[in-house]
């Protein structure tokens, strides 16, 4: 099978505010700017994620986590135009305390994710911080549970999950859901802020969306070929599932074709885009559908130059696990 066996940024708008500038008006309290400088970097952090922990709900949930620590944070970062390392340098961190949580029983992520060991109590950590009377207003429009694993999670010492769940007095696996509930959440809210002032963040969103569904439409209407020669480089390198790697695009028009043969559909259902990084998610419809020999998704990772896609790496959502007969 083709993809599913093995599957250009529009750019900033003129004017648009420096990675530097935005430091600085968050820093001086606009939580407005934190939200746009977070959804530019958002793909690359995702990216990283993705290349760390693969194609799994973690990736997402990291991400998450690093937005809120970045959130919580940005007021420690002294040379505004490092943020892009910095920003990355966070998203590793999380994905790593991830890696070791799934080898230890117990991980103290304040450590892991080279946090201060002591903390201020919540009230003064977010008085003090930029975007403190914006996050205690996102706060309060969560559910009591919600809230509480949140504190603990972000702003007091009880960090790691086992430590949550024992003042919750809830199974661990309840601490992980609720904290996935609230990150979303404030994920959310936060995006809330950022369209609110800048609708040019949504506009740049949406027609990367529509790229991406007219991309998986293409094959249908035979026309696959001709979409691939105006997005994609003559010498895209392609990372196959595998690690094999391809250069060209026949090897990517060969696959989805086999695809196409198989009667396999490719299904948006998720795109963050910058100006060099750009990922579609996508569901894979296949008639019949055997999850045990077809992976359920299928996550296109793009790096960007000069508008057109330089090299793609494709992952595949994993595959259930076969229950006992």
């Amino acid at each position: 099978m083709g993809m599913a066996g093995t599957f250009g940024d529009a750019g900033g708008a003129g004017g648009a505010p420096s990675d530097a500038s935005l430091v600085r008006e968050a820093q001086s309290g606009d939580v407005q700017s934190l939200g746009l400088l977070l959804a530019r970097h958002r793909p690359r952090m995702h990216k990283i994620a993705l290349s760390l922990l693969g194609y799994v709900p973690e990736a997402e949930d990291a991400v998450q986590d690093a937005t809120l620590i970045a959130l919580r944070r940005i007021g420690d970062l002294r040379d505004p135009d490092a943020v892009a390392s910095w920003l990355s340098t966070v998203v590793r961190n999380v994905c790593r305390a991830q890696l070791r949580a799934r080898y230890t029983t117990t991980v103290d992520d304040a450590v892991l994710l080279n946090l201060p060991s002591t903390e201020p109590d919540p009230d003064e950590l977010l008085d003090r911080q930029v975007s403190g009377a914006w996050i205690w207003h996102v706060l309060d429009q969560l559910s009591p549970t919600l809230r509480l694993v949140t504190m603990l999670r972000y702003f007091t010492d009880v960090t790691s999950y086992e430590s949550i769940a024992t003042v919750c007095g809830v199974p661990v696996g309840t601490v992980r859901s609720r904290l996935h509930e609230a990150r979303a959440k404030l994920g959310a809210a936060l995006q809330a802020t950022v369209d609110a002032a800048y609708g040019d963040v949504s506009a740049h969103a949406a027609a990367h969306r529509r790229v991406a569904e007219e991309m998986m439409r293409a094959p249908y209407d035979g026309r696959f070929a001709e979409a691939v020669g105006a997005r994609f480089s003559s010498t895209v390198e392609t990372v196959w599932p595998t690690g094999r790697v391809t250069r060209g695009r026949q090897s990517l028009i060969r696959a989805m074709h086999s695809d196409l043969e198989d009667g396999v559909r490719h299904r948006i259902v998720n795109v963050v885009a910058s100006q060099n990084v750009v990922i579609w998610e996508a569901d894979l419809v296949n008639p019949p559908y055997d999850p045990f020999h077809c992976p359920p998704g299928v996550v296109w990772v793009q790096s960007l130059e000069g508008g057109r896609v330089r090299k793609v790496q494709l992952l595949h959502k994993p595959r259930p696990p076969r229950l006992p007969e």
